[in-house]
């Protein structure tokens, strides 16, 4: 019988009352005393020299407060990566400045060139249009295989070329990789496109920057999923505030999707601006300028090489791929096809050799970072889009290839140095196979054909990488921050809890899954514990949400706090009972003394902590709170196998996906409502990339997707009823819940799976269809099957 709280149970999201009613509490829904607002003057053109910038028509306009350009920043900070990689000659990679406001050039569409602060957010608008901008327009460079050709224009003068780094992994296995290449029995080559993805996050980014000239105090409220981390980045690296001076709030958000998690410089000229004006300054992002200024995602091209023996064992994988960094590196941008993708190129399989190639390119576009998933969808995509195509080469089952090569004992060190701790992939395809009914489909099939339509099965497994820890690891392989988290739990007199947690909610349901946590430990009611988060005057020092950490990491310092909160209150019982501490359970809310019917209640014990009669204060001080840091001693590593099947009008091209399947290896599960929704929301947008989104630009390096005209995204007639489970359950082995991140898996498994469905209908229709690449609009479907 399902559970009604605690850890299993699948209550209804508590947060969800306010945002159902209209009662979130979101950065644009916050307005100051004597408020400014302030519009960006951006670059229409990709590559130019700015000769030029004339605001005296601007701000002579009434309202207008005050005009910035690069000049009122040369004593600042550029906008700082927090991740540096070391490439394959032991080189650092080349770092170029990233201004707050264009400096001598503008170097992307979008760019901010100058800033007018004004009364109102139109006359800051309509004052911005008359600025005169002289600018003489540079050659752009978008293909980041042109960029690297020598005498390609260079995005930065200063740099040698637009070469951000090249990066080999593991280096030593090179060679080794090439001959096992080279004395294959067959060897299967692919080249493809992950294309560039706009996150598109319900809520635009919003920021306000405050200040207290009296005390010396800066806040800022933004749209962020990270709030200290945006406090150390702009105070320490950009503005140069001390933390203390420095308050970042965070309140709810509106979905985040990895471009929320990085320092942006609306975020610091905000900061900046409100202490120059003395007064607050607001800017709330038009649906227009997130297409342009927004971290856009993705945009990996690939060559991929995977060998197999005589006998169909997988013996070497080697990659070569191309990874757009954008005009400047952003937060996290130099590990994402890195770390966050050559570690994962094993998959779920025992290759024995590997080699990741990675050439991160400079080009004249928006920055590009990590958006859900990062490194593991372009990862999975690539390995089993290539198992597809070889099993077609070799004629045999796509299925019984990756069965045959799937890793069976664990722990499992891969060659790219991860150490998978458990794991049963035997058991997610078991299960696959029995939702999907694979032998219904030939039926189904058939079904299709007499309608007219092609149909089609992929079918691939993922893992996925999550946590990004531990921080000496991370650390050795150039992050500039630790990746720990950390959460406070304060009980009060009456036996309620308040948890500050540096873990950020906007939309994973931690207001609801993190009190099941507790509530379980102690034995009360999840009503009584409250969630507090997003405010770094409030909560310690922590990383914030991103790499489906919350629960695992997150989760994992209240676990470790919590233990600390119940041992001290056995103290305090024991005295109470007059027995020693050894003795003391805590069950159902309630401390007794082992083997006796003596006990005292949950609520007894915390008044006892704050009107401390009945114990010696030399033993034991008053009060009950306690603060815990969790570092990860590794990864978790959530795996699954997906199915897709799809029909493919032959007329037009246009694919609808008839079924999705998923079946996920989670470790345990706290919330199975709020995961069943975390895959749902990363089907969606997997299925997005597969079908319907591509970020283009022209030769020019003018945005050509810039508005929902014309980036497609996902509707509800586009996508099916989801099948999803996740019974399949191995625990993590190093974290104190058992637990592995869920909120991405959705968007990493899914494509593939889309890809491999549709190049499978094109084949039933005679066509040696090899790939398609992603997104797979009716056009370049229709161009595939009709040659």
């Amino acid at each position: 019988m399902p559970k009604d709280h605690g850890i299993g149970a699948s209550p209804k999201r508590r947060e969800d009352v306010r945002f159902l009613t209209g009662n979130g509490n979101y950065t644009d829904d916050i307005n100051m005393n004597g408020q400014a607002y302030v519009h960006f003057l951006r670059s229409d053109v990709a590559h130019g020299t700015i000769n030029s910038i004339d605001t005296a028509a601007a701000a002579a306009i009434p309202g207008v407060v005050k005009i910035f350009t690069s000049v009122d920043f040369e004593a600042v900070g550029g906008v700082p990566c927090g991740w540096e990689i070391t490439d394959r000659h032991g080189n650092a990679m080349q770092e170029p400045k990233h201004p707050i406001l264009a400096e001598g050039k503008v170097r992307y569409v979008g760019e901010m060139i100058a800033a007018v602060i004004a009364e109102t957010a139109e006359i800051a608008r309509d004052a911005a249009e008359v600025i005169e901008v002289d600018i003489s327009d540079l050659p752009a460079v978008v293909n980041m295989k042109a960029a690297v050709v020598d005498g390609s224009p260079k995005v930065h003068d200063d740099l040698t070329s637009n070469l951000c780094y090249d990066w080999g992994f593991v280096e030593e296995n090179r060679d080794a990789v090439d001959a096992a290449i080279k004395g294959a029995a067959h060897v299967t080559t692919l080249e493809l496109v992950n294309n560039r993805l706009i996150a598109n996050p319900m809520e635009p980014r919003v920021c306000i920057g405050d200040y207290d000239r009296p005390a010396g105090d800066h806040t800022l409220y933004t749209t962020s999923q990270n709030p200290h981390v945006i406090r150390l980045l702009m105070g320490a690296f950009v503005l140069g505030i001390p933390e203390h001076k420095l308050r970042v709030v965070s309140p709810d958000v509106g979905g985040g999707f990895g471009t929320k998690i990085f320092h942006y410089a609306e975020e610091a000229f905000c900061t900046f601006a409100a202490k120059a004006c003395n007064r607050p300054v607001k800017w709330t992002s038009s649906r227009s300028e997130a297409f342009m200024s927004d971290a856009h995602g993705r945009d990996h091209v690939t060559k991929i090489e995977l060998a197999l023996d005589a006998d169909n064992n997988f013996v070497a994988v080697r990659t070569d791929t191309h990874a757009n960094m954008g005009a400047y590196l952003s937060t996290f941008a130099p590990s994402v096809p890195t770390w966050l993708h050559g570690t994962l190129m094993a998959g779920n399989y025992k290759t024995p050799l590997i080699y990741i190639n990675v050439k991160a390119v400079f080009t004249n576009t928006v920055p590009v970072d990590a958006y859900r998933g990062a490194g593991r969808p372009e990862a999975s995509f690539q390995l089993e889009r290539v198992i597809d195509k070889a099993a077609h080469e070799l004629g045999v089952d796509p299925i019984a290839l990756r069965r045959q090569n799937f890793i069976t004992e664990f722990p499992y060190a891969t060659p790219v140095a991860v150490e998978y701790d458990t794991g049963d992939y035997h058991a997610t395809m078991d299960k696959l196979e029995e939702m999907a009914d694979f032998a219904g489909f030939d039926a189904r099939r058939a079904e299709s054909e007499k309608n007219g339509k092609l149909r089609g099965l992929g079918v691939n497994c993922y893992i996925e990488a999550c946590g990004i820890a531990p921080s000496n690891l991370v650390g050795q392989l150039g992050a500039r921050a630790g990746l720990y988290e950390s959460a406070t739990v304060r009980v009060n007199a009456t036996g309620g809890l308040v948890v500050m947690t540096g873990s950020h909610s906007h939309g994973q349901g931690h207001e609801t899954a993190f009190p099941q946590v507790i509530a379980e430990m102690i034995g009360i009611d999840e009503s009584m514990i409250e969630i507090v988060h997003g405010d770094t005057s409030t909560v310690p020092m922590g990383m914030g949400t991103y790499g489906s950490r919350s629960l695992a990491v997150g989760g994992s310092a209240m676990v470790r706090a919590t233990e600390k909160i119940i041992n001290k209150a056995k103290k305090i019982a024991a005295h109470l009972m007059e027995a020693s501490d050894a003795d003391i359970e805590l069950k159902d809310g309630t401390f007794s003394i082992a083997g006796t019917d003596k006990s005292v209640a949950w609520g007894d014990v915390t008044l006892a902590a704050y009107v401390p009669h009945n114990y010696p204060l030399e033993d034991i001080e008053p009060g009950l709170e306690e603060t815990a840091f969790y570092d990860p001693a590794n990864f978790t590593y959530p795996s699954g196998a997906y199915a897709c099947e799809v029909e493919v009008d032959p007329d037009t091209g246009k694919v609808t996906i008839q079924r999705m399947i998923a079946a996920d290896d989670f470790g345990n599960i706290v919330n199975p409502m709020i995961v069943d929704g975390q895959v749902h929301g990363g089907l969606a947008q997997g299925i997005g990339q597969a079908l319907l989104e591509g970020c283009v630009y022209d030769d020019d390096g003018q945005l050509l997707s810039g508005s929902y005209m014309d980036y497609a995204m996902p509707r509800a007639d586009d996508l099916p009823f989801y099948e999803v489970d996740h019974s399949c359950q191995t625990p993590c082995t190093h974290n104190p819940l058992g637990v592995k991140g869920c909120g991405e898996a959705g968007a990493i498994g899914s494509p593939p799976s889309v890809v491999n469905a549709v190049v499978n209908a094109l084949r039933s229709a005679g066509k040696d269809v090899t790939h398609v690449d992603m997104p797979l609009s009716p056009n370049r479907v229709w161009e595939a099957l009709n040659g």
